[in-house]
């Protein structure tokens, strides 16, 4: 698994179709607005509040892709290595969460 075949898609994808990355700060406000979509989906679709007639009940898989697609953005944006990242983020829950989970 890598995450450097994405974080080269998205890059592509924004050197090609935009003017470049947003500032951090308004990658914080991107994310927040996707993750308020997705939990609007997650809601409609496992919780008790049904969309109004004339509402879409959302997409999760795609409010999810929309989620990922953002925080690759901003990892780009700031030059981080997702796959190393991600590799000492694995270290450090198995270290410290071995045994949080169960008794």
């Amino acid at each position: 698994m890598s995450f450097a075949p994405i974080q080269k898609s998205v890059d592509d994808w924004i050197k090609n179709y935009t003017s470049g990355y947003f500032q951090p700060l308004q990658m914080i406000a991107r994310l927040t607005e996707e993750l308020g979509e997705l939990a609007r989906g997650v809601s409609y679709r496992f919780g008790e509040k049904k969309p109004k007639p004339d509402e879409k009940p959302g997409d999760v898989a795609d409010e999810l892709c929309d989620l990922i697609f953002v925080a690759v953005c901003m990892a780009n944006s700031l030059d981080l290595d997702l796959d190393a990242e991600w590799k000492g983020w694995v270290s450090k829950l198995y270290e410290r969460d071995a045994t949080r989970w169960k008794p």
